[in-house]
């Protein structure tokens, strides 16, 4: 070798990452390890699961005739409730708003819902912690929540409602109850849910005088007494075991079942709960129409399916699946402006990115909901940052949404050759994936094979 040549190096840098200990992992490790504590967080599963996403519609052709989009009318007029309740639900679109609480969220973003949900002709719904006057004033079909922890729940409200809501769980967190930490419950909140303020707030992850179906019959029944029979009682489950709890809810006297995903979001669980616990939505879909086909149930009971909404396509697919509504949380949240660069004050945008610094994150990556810091003003109760978020922008921004997502389901439709948007069957769809195929119990595309199906 000359004087001028360089060793060729016998080893390199390694970067390959371990795919059971990756950086994730690593942090979460370290984590705990300096601190004892398992994460919370809000919003819902990052993980990859299977989704609409997986489904594609086959679209009218020779064999099938679509409609014409600017001349064919392709109705979305939905009903709920029709089972007992002398007053069922009557919305224009099949698209509702999930609900979520004030101390969650803002009173300022309560109203800015509730006037956008009445601007598209659907229902908003309260949350937990009790109904705020900006809520029911912005709101003409409001479903009033009856949750574990029963913080906030007045008789009256009740009957100031239009439906009533039993929640037995939620899709991020089934068997565990809600929380609301200590930086989020100022004097308001702490008032309406009877509580010090300051404190963090953990819910009981079971109703306190029930612990069974026939208990939740008689429930069920002294809601109706006290509203007269009008309106319809909904019961709402986190997606675990949900061929029975759907049989166990209608066979209670429910009027409207609620399945929410385990793509659905929170404002505060532990990390452990969201990511691991629950089944995907379009694995619950397909079991809660099984299971009102069973009791011969379907059109009697509605379903309504929620958990990672996100699109008209996504509400088409659930709707063809068997769901004859849908509703949405983290959706409307990023409609008003969540995990968005900027917020709008007076027309005029304003950076957040310094905010979200500050949170150790970024637009697009955000979802420190519990902190009650948010950069956007939309989950928070503090003075100055609430401010961020103008009514009458974000009913706009919410109404906008809304109507798209209406627009696509309708043009998906009519390409099926449907006059109805529940005239969606799952005849009209096939799967990408044989795992969404077998969760969703339609064909694998290209063949007639539904996997775990007997041919």
């Amino acid at each position: 070798m000359s004087s001028n040549e360089q060793p060729i190096p016998l080893k390199r840098l390694q970067r390959e990452e371990s795919a059971t200990f990756d950086r994730a992992t690593l942090d979460y490790i370290h984590r705990a390890c300096a601190t004892g504590l398992y994460e919370i967080r809000g919003l819902g599963a990052k993980r990859k699961l299977p989704h609409f996403d997986d489904l594609v519609f086959l679209a009218a052709s020779l064999s099938r005739y679509p409609l014409e989009g600017y001349r064919e009318r392709c109705t979305t007029r939905t009903v709920l409730g029709t089972r007992f309740a002398s007053k069922p639900i009557e919305l224009d679109i099949p698209i509702t708003i999930a609900g979520m609480s004030f101390g969650a969220l803002s009173a300022r973003v309560k109203e800015a819902i509730g006037r956008a949900a009445t601007a598209a002709g659907t229902s908003t719904t309260t949350g937990d912690g009790g109904m705020t006057s900006e809520e029911r004033d912005a709101s003409r079909i409001l479903v009033y929540q009856c949750l574990p922890s029963r913080y906030g729940f007045k008789p009256d409200d009740v009957r100031r409602a239009d439906a009533i809501e039993v929640v037995i769980g939620q899709g991020a967190k089934p068997g565990g109850g809600g929380m609301l930490l200590g930086q989020k419950v100022n004097p308001r909140v702490a008032g309406m849910r009877t509580l010090p303020e300051g404190v963090d707030q953990r819910s009981a992850s079971r109703h306190p005088d029930w612990t069974g179906p026939d208990d939740l019959a008689i429930k069920i029944k002294e809601l109706r007494e006290i509203t007269d029979w009008e309106k319809p009682i909904y019961v709402k489950v986190g997606a675990t075991r949900v061929f029975n709890d759907v049989k166990l809810a209608v066979h209670a006297g429910a009027d409207v079942v609620v399945v929410d995903g385990m793509q659905g979001g929170t404002a505060a669980t532990q990390t452990c709960f969201i990511e691991n616990v629950g089944i995907p939505t379009l694995a619950a879909v397909g079991q809660a129409v099984q299971a009102l086909e069973e009791l011969d149930m379907k059109g009697k009971v509605q379903l309504i399916v929620s958990g990672g909404i996100r699109s008209g396509a996504d509400v088409a697919k659930a709707i063809a699946l068997g769901a004859d509504a849908v509703s949405i949380g983290q959706a409307t949240l990023m409609a008003l402006g969540c995990n968005r660069e900027v917020y709008f004050q007076q027309g005029q945008p304003i950076s957040a990115e310094a905010d979200y610094a500050a949170l150790g994150t970024q637009a697009g990556f955000c979802h420190h909901c519990h902190t009650g810091r948010c950069p956007v003003g939309i989950t928070t109760q503090d003075e100055v940052l609430e401010q961020r978020l103008e009514p009458d922008w974000g009913a706009r921004q919410l109404k906008n949404y809304l109507k798209t997502l209406t627009m696509e389901l309708t043009t998906l439709a009519r390409a099926c050759g449907k006059q109805d948007v529940h005239h969606l069957e799952p005849e009209d769809l096939v799967a990408l994936t044989i795992e969404a195929a077998a969760m969703a119990r339609v064909p694998l595309a290209g063949t007639n094979w539904i996997p775990g199906m007997e041919r």
